[in-house]
């Protein structure tokens, strides 16, 4: 399993107007196979802070979710609203239990 944190700005201005892009993503993401979690949350301290957490069941499946046709639409929507800031870290785990 692979678990991704990723982080990235939009001027908090353009939030209401990326939203519905952002649930679209969101959305068809979580159809993908291999897509065991997939959110966008905003940080409540810092507006237009976007953390972006990600559960996958291999690296195929993630590489996969990269190639599709709403990840394509979704970089080049993203690039009209000032997306910055962006830091993705992968996670390799190897076993997990729940707390």
């Amino acid at each position: 399993m692979l678990l991704v944190a990723d982080h990235f700005r939009l001027p908090p201005e353009q939030l209401e107007n990326v939203r519905p892009l952002m649930r679209r993503v969101v959305d068809e993401t979580r159809r993908e196979a291999g897509c065991l979690a997939y959110s966008y949350a905003e940080d409540v301290n810092e507006p237009g802070l976007i953390r972006v957490s990600e559960a996958w069941e291999s690296a195929e499946a993630l590489e996969a979710h990269f190639a599709t046709p709403h990840m394509k639409q979704w970089i080049e929507e993203r690039a009209r609203f000032a997306f910055s800031g962006r830091d993705i870290t992968r996670y390799d785990v190897t076993g997990a239990t729940r707390l």
